[in-house]
């Protein structure tokens, strides 16, 4: 077959949030797609019937559609978008005084069940860990400064509902200025708890003046966030909304702030207990800490309770299924490095009464919602040794369960969710794409019966020939790591060919690679290359010890670590010596600077992507100075870490051609870092190119930057293989003739 040209990029269909209905028989999802005529990915919320009886449905095809999240009766859906203002909102407004007898005027008609299916069958009417971005431009947030352009006249992110019963488009519930963050319902499904920005007449004023070019005027600490530009002092309140007329009321005493406010925001959900629990930081160090606690309060805005001690960064919470209890994810606020635990708490006991109910796996949590199935059973995804898997956990105890053994070792698990004996679970397989699945829960320990939902990328796996997969253990500095392989699938493992090899490098640090599908991978692997994911020691999924190894002494094992698996690789007769690449995004980006410096004639060619190359001149421009501080100290007080922990101090040792990318507004890793590596190789004559998108965060965003990103690495790495000969070399040897 042909290679996976870059443009089939815009073929590829990408699964992000799912919800599955309180009776188990539906699931909801949003996928995004490409628009190549806009050059913009938009995002469409589905359904699906859980036992495959249907093709999944379309409901909606915006450029924005996120949460998912279905009443509690199971008939109408809700989520988040920015669309253009419901005209029938403007109408209904109008109409609040003639309908205030609470009678329900029908706008769409009646229409029987049948009348639903046969539209429904039609389907004509239509989101690592560390905070990196996909290789694939999936990571989202590409969009300009959100506080900065407050006020303007683009939609905002509001809350609508699809009534699913009655049939009809979407209804808009929330009008907020600066649009919404984040949403629940409540038990009785007639209100929806909100998180939302509310600026003061004197902050409404100087945002305006912000979007008309005026001056950034701050004193806070944390002045910016990647995604969000710089900062300001708008306050994020929870608001009670009613979910039928939309009136608001504000719950003043439930408020954001904090320094990961912007990252994490306040994750509201309502219990059944009739209480609303959230995640705040309220202490006098909000711009100087991760910590962030778990309160509630009621929905009057009374009786507020903190739940945690402030200790730790605490994130999705979630009420046991009778409202006794809390679960969430934690972390501790000081050091990333340490697994993420799954606590729970009473909902009335003391702010440190809550426990860990895995700390005995010495694995990290995943970033996703536990799970109640009961009120003494929760399940949670888990990183376990490079792969995702669902662990089941006790809520009495700290007794977790290993399960879903059906998952294999060649596939991740990327959301699991419960509801009425069904589990819905988004599986990610190299060949197989990444789609999704369900089965009866009590089979979860044996072998489940998977129905297949969806198959987003058909087309692009029966056009092309993807990617077949093998992991690989090797010893490096008396440590077994392991990595991940992706080969052309007539590559043969056990009587190889040495091939072209690609060494793309995970971000995270704390973070870990694991078979899944990727549209870059196919890119690689269709033009002959083999692709190596080393999960190198300072990732997770391994454990405390493991994960701790690279904290405060950056390139040191990580750099081992990657390049004794090269050199394993090429011992093996999988990989040719002479034609080894390499690049990485983010830590994986800082992870190539370090390789490059000290072992640099491993590499045939690099591509180091929106990196830190000079830990002492990032500190202040970028967004991270709190990680920083908890990792390094500061640069004034320990200068010598912060060199020892910079590639640029080695810089004088690079001979490896350098293709440098970065984002123009990418605060995590700000675009001068990479101008620095850049002039730094330029200057002593070994070749570079620097490549930068005006306006990107830290991500790949738009579909022709993501192509173009493509085209620059394949473009880099063919024009430094000794085995390519390029359009370059052909005028020359032409002219020799």
């Amino acid at each position: 077959m042909d290679p996976v040209p870059t443009e089939a990029f815009y073929d590829l269909t990408s699964l992000s949030a799912v919800a599955l209905s309180p009776t188990g028989d539906r699931a909801a999802f949003v996928a995004s797609e490409s628009d190549p005529d806009e050059d913009e990915r938009l995002a469409s919320l589905f359904v699906v019937p859980t036992d495959g009886s249907r093709e999944p449905h379309r409901l909606t095809r915006v450029s924005t559609a996120a949460s998912p999240t279905w009443s509690p009766d199971g008939d109408r859906l809700a989520f988040v978008a920015a669309r253009t203002e419901d005209t029938a909102r403007r109408v209904d407004r109008s109409r609040d005084e003639e309908t205030a007898d609470g009678d329900i005027e029908a706008t769409s008609g009646d229409r029987d069940e049948a009348d639903i299916e046969a539209d429904e069958l039609d389907g004509t009417s239509e989101d690592g860990e560390s905070g990196d971005a996909s290789e694939d431009g999936e990571s989202g947030d590409a969009s300009e400064d959100e506080h900065q352009s407050a006020g303007d006249d683009e939609p905002k992110p509001q809350v609508w509902v699809f009534d699913l019963a009655l049939g009809g488009d979407a209804r808009q519930v929330t009008d907020f200025d600066d649009g919404v963050k984040a949403f629940d319902w409540s038990p009785d499904g007639d209100r929806m708890v909100v998180s939302a920005r509310d600026p003061t007449a004197e902050e409404r004023e100087y945002l305006d003046e912000r979007r008309e070019g005026g001056p950034i005027e701050t004193e806070r600490l944390q002045h910016k966030f990647d995604g969000a530009g710089y900062l300001d002092t708008v306050t994020t309140y929870l608001f009670v909304v009613d979910a039928e007329s939309g009136d608001t009321v504000r719950l003043d005493d439930a408020r954001g702030g904090g320094a990961s406010d912007d990252q994490f925001g306040m994750m509201p959900t309502w219990g059944p207990n009739d209480r609303i629990a959230y995640t705040a930081y309220e202490g006098e160090r909000s711009d100087d800490t991760f910590v962030r606690d778990v309160y509630s309060i009621r929905p009057d805005g009374s009786e507020k309770r903190r739940h945690t001690d402030g200790e730790r960064i605490t994130v999705l919470p979630q009420w046991s299924p009778d409202g006794s209890r809390l679960a969430f994810n934690g972390g501790d606020a000081e050091n990333w490095h340490l697994p993420n635990q799954l606590y729970v708490t009473d909902a009335d006991a003391a702010d440190d009464a809550y426990e860990s109910v895995s700390a005995s796996l010495d694995r990290t949590l995943s970033f996703s919602e536990p799970n109640w199935v009961d009120n003494k059973t929760l399940y949670a995804l888990i990183g376990d040794e490079g792969k995702t898997r669902p662990v089941r956990f006790a809520a009495d105890e700290d007794a977790p369960e290993r399960t879903f053994t059906a998952q294999g070792d060649d596939r991740a698990c990327r959301a699991l969710e419960t509801a009425n004996g069904t589990a819905l679970v988004h599986l990610s397989h190299p060949s197989e794409g990444s789609d999704l699945y369900a089965f009866d829960l009590d089979s979860i320990d044996a072998t489940p019966d998977l129905t297949r939902l969806t198959d987003l990328n058909a087309e692009l796996r029966e056009t092309y020939e993807l990617p077949k997969v093998r992991r690989v253990t090797y010893e490096s500095d008396g440590e077994e790591i392991e990595g991940i392989v992706y080969a052309p699938p007539s590559f043969d493992f056990d009587d190889p060919d040495p091939h072209p090899l690609v060494v793309a490098i995970h971000g995270g640090p704390v973070n870990y690679d694991e078979p899944v599908f990727r549209f870059t991978h196919a890119v690689f692997t269709s033009r002959d290359y083999l692709v190596f994911r080393p999960n190198y020691r300072g990732g997770s999924s391994y454990g405390r010890e493991f994960a701790e190894a690279l904290r405060g002494q950056w390139g040191t094992v990580e750099v081992t670590d990657i390049a004794t698996g090269v050199r394993e690789l090429v011992s093996r007769g999988w990989a040719a010596e002479d034609r080894i690449f390499g690049h990485g995004f983010s830590y994986g980006g800082i992870a190539q600077g370090f390789l490059v410096t000290q072992e640099p004639d491993l590499f045939t060619a690099a591509a180091p992507e929106h990196g830190i190359y000079d830990l002492r001149s990032a500190y202040g421009t970028d967004d991270s100075h709190i990680w920083t501080d908890n990792e390094f100290g500061v640069p004034w007080e320990n200068p010598e870490t912060f060199e020892a922990s910079s590639s640029i101090t080695d810089i004088g040792n690079v001979r490896t051609p350098l293709l440098v990318i970065a984002g123009g507004e990418d605060w995590r890793c700000p675009p001068s870092q990479s101008e620095q590596l850049y002039v730094s190789a330029k200057k002593q004559g070994v070749e570079a190119r620097l490549v930068i998108y005006p306006d990107e965060h830290h991500n790949v965003g738009d579909p022709d930057r993501a192509i173009h990103r493509l085209d620059e690495i394949t473009s880099w790495y063919e024009r430094h293989d000794p085995a390519v000969e390029t359009d370059d070399d052909k005028a020359e040897n032409e002219t020799h003739e």
